[in-house]
């Protein structure tokens, strides 16, 4: 199933809207941010739609404020995620602090897995009932069913109201005063110019997400910054030249110019490459010169043998390469 997905699969491209509209319709709740399910106490329940009876709900706390509650919640799930036989790790360190990058790709991943089971199609599953077994689930319900029931009165008064039946303000003559027309002229145009709240959460939430993206950035980048700084510090290379270079690079202050130290860096390294070139080059040429010592000596003494001499080496050459048996 959908246990362990690679972080470039589709799954972790769903937006948040889809996400809390999956949420509220599979559990009847109506959460607006997706980090007000850190408490663990939402992933308990999606878990016990797709797997009914699996999830023991009473022991689960959705009224849970504090780390310690929420952590007793996670317990619960990774309880039901070993009698599944799912591998999938939970950062629960990081749920519970509500960060919402974190719970949105957790989120995003039991999304995908709920949809894998069965197709994600719930048959006559009961979401109130079998939340009001939990701890804090029967409030939980009441609180969703009070933020429905605002949501509708809003949206019922922002409707247009009808006009008055009062016949004596339906025929009264228009005032002659441009400036009081011209002031409630004005007045709806404000109005509607006005930016819903929920436009607000909306861009606030963006706003958060690329901050933790840019946090989680930040810390690679230190990480790797921290390990140069190590290996610099290591007491058999620290009084390297190049190693200073690097220390000052590091420990530049803002606005210091670093120029000249990337420049010695760079001066430092070219004797090492041309120290190993001279290296290779005073290998190489002592082996050239043997060679050419060598084949002068045997062109030497080939020419001051006489020629009964060299007639005799070649028979003894001759020799050598037939039969021991034979003698020449």
């Amino acid at each position: 199933m959908a246990a362990n997905i690679g972080i470039m699969d589709s799954a972790y491209f769903v937006g948040r809207s889809e996400i809390l509209a999956w949420i509220n319709s599979t559990l009847h709740l109506n959460l607006s941010k997706v980090e007000e399910a850190c408490s663990g106490a939402v992933h308990c329940q999606l878990m016990d739609s797709v797997h009914p009876g699996t999830v023991p709900m009473h022991k689960v706390n959705f009224d849970a404020k504090s780390e310690y509650e929420m952590i007793q919640n996670y317990k619960v799930l990774q309880d039901v995620f070993n009698k599944l036989k799912l591998t999938k790790h939970i950062e629960v360190s990081k749920l519970v602090k509500g960060r919402p990058l974190d719970n949105l790709e957790f989120m995003q991943w039991m999304k995908k897995y709920c949809d894998s089971v069965n197709g994600g199609q719930l048959h006559s599953y009961h979401a109130l009932e079998r939340r009001e077994a939990s701890k804090g689930g029967k409030e939980a319900t009441k609180r969703a069913a009070a933020t429905q029931q605002s949501g509708k009165n809003s949206s019922s008064s922002a409707a247009p109201r009808p006009s008055s039946s009062n016949g004596t303000r339906k025929h009264e003559p228009p005032s002659s005063n441009t400036g009081g027309n011209h002031h409630s002229s004005r007045a709806p145009s404000s109005k509607q110019t006005k930016p819903a709240p929920a436009a607000y959460d909306e861009k606030i939430t963006e706003l958060k997400l690329y901050i933790d993206s840019l946090e989680k950035e930040r810390d690679f980048y230190f990480s790797k910054l921290r390990d140069v700084e190590i290996l610099c510090q290591n007491p058999d290379t620290e009084h390297l030249p190049l190693v200073g270079s690097i220390k000052r690079i590091l420990y530049a202050a803002d606005g210091e110019d670093v120029g000249a130290a990337a420049a010695e860096t760079i001066q430092t390294l070219s004797p090492i490459a041309e120290g190993s070139e001279e290296r290779r080059n005073s290998v190489i040429e002592p082996q050239k010169r043997k060679l050419i010592v060598n084949q002068d000596v045997d062109a030497a003494a080939i020419t001051s043998l006489s020629p009964r001499q060299r007639l005799s080496d070649a028979s003894d050459v001759k020799c050598s390469g037939s039969s021991p048996l034979l003698t020449c």
